[in-house]
């Protein structure tokens, strides 16, 4: 991934749907499918409304299900433009339908939705991707990288603060709608002390193994521990944890998020009844659009166009045929 150059002076206004055709929307896109390995080839329009399909819930509301397919968009289409296949295992396939780059459903499993009580929900879908047809983020007249996840504590996170490279359209910025829209904003874990440090590669200490023993399972001596073996050192911009201590180590909070398997990097943890008890908040890195942000904007009335320019900051609008030869 290279930096962007600064920004430029790209029209802030996005074309509007049915003025005239996008071009290029059959411009072909082939997905390496990882379940069966085949090489499915669809238009690109299509291929948008397979990734909202599978990243974004069909009931969340229309504006943010828009925002969503240029988001989705953006992405493919700066990979296309750059003749980019990183992290594909096939020659003959431009993406793959996996996290690695975008969650996609296949053009079969779309169809089956016609039949499985799904069509309402599929229509909507393909409503979104047909009133934003060809529209693409920029900076500098470029295609973004137009990176997006599930939810937020409170805050988006500086690009730089969770990856290596500094961004400047993936800036912190606040996000008050998550909490208020989504059930599961917050979860908490409980982990054996033990484990704990099993997974993060480490013995336990000496003082905590006295009071908890080697299985890290006694659930009356915790309030014995002069301090707890953790403690968070700084945070990120975004709120999230930057760096923690566990026993005589330091990691970085995404490490802790990783080797734990938590759900983001936004946690805290306490000793609990000889316990550990980390509560999340948010789901994903937290770099560019939060999914139940946008919801949440889209609710209070705010428009797809509206919800890209407060999640990336800067940004402007083209379409992709600019790009796309």
């Amino acid at each position: 991934m290279q930096a962007p150059a600064p920004p430029g002076a790209a029209g802030a206004n996005p074309p509007q749907a049915g003025e005239a055709p996008a071009p290029l929307a059959d411009t072909p896109v082939r997905v390496y499918l990882s379940r069966t390995g085949a090489v499915e080839t669809v238009p690109l329009e299509q291929y948008v409304t397979g990734v909202i399909a599978a990243e974004m819930p069909a009931d969340f509301e229309l504006a943010a299900l828009k925002a969503q397919a240029i988001a989705a968009r953006t992405f493919i289409v700066r990979r296309l433009a750059a003749g980019d296949t990183s992290g594909v295992p096939a020659e003959n396939a431009d993406v793959t339908d996996t996290v690695d780059h975008q969650v996609y459903l296949s053009r079969s499993v779309l169809n089956a939705w016609k039949t499985d009580g799904k069509a309402e929900q599929l229509a909507k879908l393909q409503e979104a991707v047909r009133q934003t047809q060809g529209i693409v983020m920029t900076y500098r007249g470029q295609p973004i990288t137009a990176s997006f996840f599930s939810s937020s504590g409170g805050y988006t996170e500086n690009s730089e603060e969770y990856w290596s490279l500094k961004i400047p359209y993936l800036r912190s910025v606040p996000s008050p709608w998550d909490a208020s829209v989504n059930p599961g904003n917050r979860e908490t874990v409980r982990l054996p002390v033990a484990e704990l440090f099993g997974k993060l590669g480490q013995e336990m200490p000496e003082d905590v193994k006295a009071v908890f023993g080697s299985g890290g399972t006694n659930r009356q001596a915790s309030a014995s521990l002069k301090a707890a073996p953790f403690k968070v050192l700084s945070w990120t911009t975004g709120r999230r944890v930057k760096e923690v201590r566990v026993g005589g180590k330091a990691y970085t909070g995404r490490e802790v998020r990783e080797k734990l398997g938590l759900r983001s990097s936004q946690f805290t943890m306490t000793l609990d009844a000889g316990e550990v008890k980390i509560t999340t908040y948010g789901y994903g890195h937290g770099v560019g659009m939060s999914q139940w942000g946008a919801n949440g904007m889209a609710k209070q009335g705010f428009t797809a166009t509206q919800i890209l320019k407060h999640y990336y900051t800067g940004i402007a609008f083209q379409q992709a045929s600019h790009f796309l030869k």
